[in-house]
């Protein structure tokens, strides 16, 4: 960003579209004002309008970072230039048919495109009628084909892949605009598949590498495919640098989860260790988008296993359409819950289908970000993350409130994004409190005690085995929370004591005795019931 003493950072996403101004104080920068709208809106209308509450809020300081001149007795100046841009813009989201000879050689291909963010389709070859895979493959929906192959080829698959290379041949001549990738040992038939389009070649016809290449195994591919979907400006890749890091900066275990209008972000970071690269998974999910473009019973049954309202299913698929028709319609009240309860389930989509990082250690920090929980309370915010990414331990809960993560991540230069982020943490993250999940709570009265000491008093709580303990802990406050349980538990290691260095927030210091992973009535009444009773006091400040 050479040397600036203000830059903008933009989110331009599917559903909002978000402008912060940053700019260099007391020589560290800082998060001078953010603003959000429904999009779509040109960054430019973003710019000048932040600009303006900037300069009308604090002049003196609006002139020292090069915003405004003159000397603050009347109406500001207008700037000459705009200061230097980060803009992460979404795209949406595209189809690819995931082909192969086998239903072996296709499952990592087809699991790789379903983490980079794309929308999947699959066909194999063996034992199905050519035709049908043609068809697939013509559909005017498909953006791009995928066709993989073992290298070398698996014995199962030789025989096929002579016709497989035949079918796409074919499929490139009807469509020239067909963008194809070619991986492992399909690369082999370039020479053929180029020349099917001709003249009136307008697609690209990309090598890949096989499914098992890079370290660890398919990284090499799930790059390829990240480009070629995402492009440089795509916010949730640029989130998963920015998650890197702050795992680097903070010096602790980071995930981030982002659901938005259309997909799904989880990355999991470690700090960097004896001058390795901070190490870093990023997932990108287009099913745990908020809603479906036609939310069918499958989406209707994940809302109303987690929605508080008393809504029959039909009522609530035209709830959830409208949602997908007007995202920003409606967010008080019961559009809130109902908007929340949709993020839970696209959570839940997110979390079931990165189960690697669902096996990692609990991080020191998970933040949550996206539209999808714009319109809840953090403490809200806290519980429907500790409701779905459930893992022994105490975790500390943060929210990415100005969408600056995406921004922040396009910095090109690692060394300055650290240093921004660095600055910027406190800015860009809003403290939502801890969760501590002890795993192997067994039913009872009592599952032990609870002794929290945080500034000069302390404070002691009964924990009940299946419940909730909330105790109130501000944001900035830091505490030790002492435990001791009746039977052996875990959290982070076996035992029956532990001390635990907790951090305040929004949402306080949440104990969650509830069952790892959460099981929940299958009656629907009792159901809504024991929700509403988990998330009334969450809830209240807001509706009233």
């Amino acid at each position: 960003m050479s040397d600036p003493r203000a830059f903008l950072a933009f989110d331009l996403g599917a559903a909002t579209s978000s402008a912060a101004l940053i700019g260099r104080l007391a020589h560290r920068w800082r998060l001078l004002g953010s603003l959000a709208l429904p999009a779509p809106i040109e960054p430019d209308v973003l710019a000048r309008e932040v600009i303006r509450r900037a300069v009308a809020a604090d002049h003196g300081m609006a002139r020292a970072i090069g915003l405004a001149s003159g000397n603050g007795t009347g109406a500001a100046a207008p700037i000459a230039t705009m200061p230097p841009q980060l803009i992460a813009r979404s795209i949406a989201p595209q189809t690819m048919v995931v082909c192969a000879a086998t239903e072996r050689a296709r499952e990592p291909y087809l699991a790789a495109a379903r983490m980079t963010g794309w929308r999947t389709r699959s066909a194999i070859l063996d034992g199905s009628d050519p035709l049908r895979l043609i068809a697939a493959l013509l559909a005017a929906e498909v953006d791009v084909v995928l066709v993989g192959a073992g290298d070398p080829p698996g014995p199962d698959e030789r025989q096929h892949v002579e016709e497989l290379a035949a079918v796409v041949t074919g499929a490139v001549a009807r469509r020239p605009e067909l963008t194809v990738i070619l991986a492992g040992a399909m690369s082999d038939h370039l020479g053929r598949i180029e020349a099917a389009g001709g003249g009136d070649r307008r697609g690209e016809i990309l090598l890949g590498p096989a499914a098992s290449a890079g370290d660890p195994p398919g990284s090499a591919l799930r790059e390829l495919l990240d480009d070629v979907r995402g492009g440089p400006n795509d916010p949730r890749r640029a989130a998963g640098r920015a998650a890197s890091a702050l795992a680097d900066v903070l010096d602790r275990r980071i995930e981030l989860i982002e659901i938005g209008f259309d997909g799904g972000l989880r990355a999991s970071a470690s700090p960097a260790v004896g001058g390795a690269d901070p190490r870093t998974t990023v997932s990108i999910v287009a099913d745990a988008g908020l809603v479906p473009i036609d939310p069918g019973d499958e989406t209707v049954d994940r809302v109303m296993a987690w929605t508080t309202l008393s809504l029959d299913r039909h009522r609530l698929r035209d709830r959830l359409r409208e949602l997908r028709i007007s995202p920003w319609g409606g967010i008080a009240g019961d559009g809130a819950r109902l908007r929340l309860a949709a993020a839970r389930a696209a959570l839940a989509i997110l979390v079931e289908a990165t189960p690697e990082q669902s096996a990692l250690p609990a991080p020191d920090l998970l933040i949550v970000a996206g539209g999808a929980f714009a319109a809840a309370p953090g403490p809200a915010i806290a519980l429907a993350a500790a409701d779905v990414v459930r893992r022994p331990g105490a975790v500390a809960l943060a929210y990415d409130h100005a969408r600056l993560l995406g921004p922040l991540g396009m910095i090109p230069d690692g060394g300055e994004r650290r240093q921004a982020l660095s600055d910027l943490a406190d800015d860009v993250l809003t403290p939502l409190g801890s969760v501590v999940i002890p795993g192997g709570i067994r039913a009872g009265t009592s599952a032990g005690r609870l002794t929290v000491h945080a500034g000069i008093g302390a404070s002691e709580t009964d924990l009940v085995p299946g419940g909730l303990e909330l105790v109130d802990l501000p944001p900035g406050e830091v505490a030790t929370a002492e435990f001791q349980f009746r039977d052996m538990v875990r959290l982070g290691t076996r035992g029956h004591r532990f001390a635990v260095d907790v951090s305040g927030g929004l949402g306080g210091l949440l104990v969650d005795l509830r069952d790892v992973p959460l099981r929940l009535p299958e009656r629907a009444e009792r159901r809504r019931e024991l929700l509403e009773a988990w998330q009334e006091s969450l809830w209240t400040t807001r509706d009233r």
